[in-house]
């Protein structure tokens, strides 16, 4: 099998934690052959998709944990499948990039399947399912963010395409930021924002499933550092081992089947309590933890669905 894997800098990641170090570590010990290439070498060129990069070896030792290739450029529609692996922030220069990766479908399998990436973002997407939401409102405008305020009191404030907990505000019924905040957010970007009802569970931890071609395989619980209110791990979040709850496994039913018809192979999902915040489609983590805590392969469980749907 031929797997490319668009990804971000190789050179800098934490490899006892980074998803997509994990997935290219299982499908090299199935005997995979490794292609690795930033966002910024791919490109369209005469009806062909290409990406200029490396062939790629990956190894679990700190420091030394990976070996190019001599330097290549290479028709993507040769390969097997293409991972769909940087990280956000989601903005045109992402969006260009599914676009581009649209172009090869029917001859590689690109995961996620990038038109149902750029058609559902992580905030996005859960507005469908607004019974399993908390109150939610997307919104740019002053007025509409303060009117859900005064419907709901405290809340959560924070950019609608962030990503790792960057940006993320909680904003209680009486404080007085919120002018400003707003002001600070419409002066970076033309995008909407996004507010939700704050969950106290929070303080409790933010539990991320992981789900595989629409079933969950496990979840751990982020618990916000002392003194936040953010759990992702990016800003202190500390994992732990958690099971699933029926509340948990009802979400999972409700949105599984979607995810699976849309190719969205390896998807995370975020909930607070009662409450399911986000369903993370870009690129998800959280895969070796869940494997420490549970003793699971879940990257193996992601090659194997993926065999799946080659063999189809």
């Amino acid at each position: 099998m031929k797997v490319a894997i668009q990804m971000d800098p190789i050179g800098a990641i934490d490899i006892a934690a980074d998803s997509s170090f994990r997935i290219a570590e299982e499908a090299q010990s199935r005997g995979a052959e490794l292609f690795y290439y930033t966002p910024d070498k791919l490109a369209f060129d005469e009806g062909r998709v290409t990406a200029r990069g490396w062939p790629l070896t990956v190894r679990r030792e700190k420091g030394n944990h990976f070996s190019l290739g001599e330097e290549a450029t290479i028709d993507l529609a040769t390969c097997d499948v293409v991972w769909l692996r940087q990280d956000p922030p989601f903005d045109m220069g992402y969006i260009t990039t599914t676009h581009l990766l649209e172009a090869i479908k029917g001859k590689t399998l690109v995961v996620n399947d990038p038109f149902w990436v750029r058609n559902y973002p992580e905030k996005l997407l859960v507005l469908q399912f607004q019974d399993l939401t908390p109150p939610t409102t997307v919104a740019r405008d002053l007025n509409t963010i303060r009117a859900f305020r005064a419907r709901h009191g405290d809340m959560i404030l924070k950019p609608l395409y962030g990503n790792g907990g960057a940006g993320v505000f909680k904003l209680t019924s009486g404080d007085r930021n919120l002018v400003s905040l707003h002001e600070l957010f419409i002066g970076i970007n033309n995008e909407p924002l996004i507010a939700q009802k704050f969950v106290p569970d929070v303080s409790n931890g933010d539990k991320r499933i992981i789900l595989v071609d629409g079933e969950p395989v496990g979840a751990i619980n982020r618990v916000p550092a002392e003194g936040e209110t953010r759990s992702n791990m990016h800003v202190g979040g500390r994992p732990e081992k958690i099971g699933l709850t029926a509340r948990d496994k009802e979400i999972c039913d409700r949105i599984g089947p979607l995810l699976r018809e849309k190719g969205q192979v390896f998807v995370g999902i975020d909930v607070i309590g009662d409450y399911l915040t986000e369903i993370n489609v870009t690129s998800p983590t959280g895969i070796q933890e869940l494997e420490r805590f549970d003793g699971i392969n879940v990257a193996g469980a992601i090659w194997d669905a993926i065999d799946g749907r080659l063999a189809k």
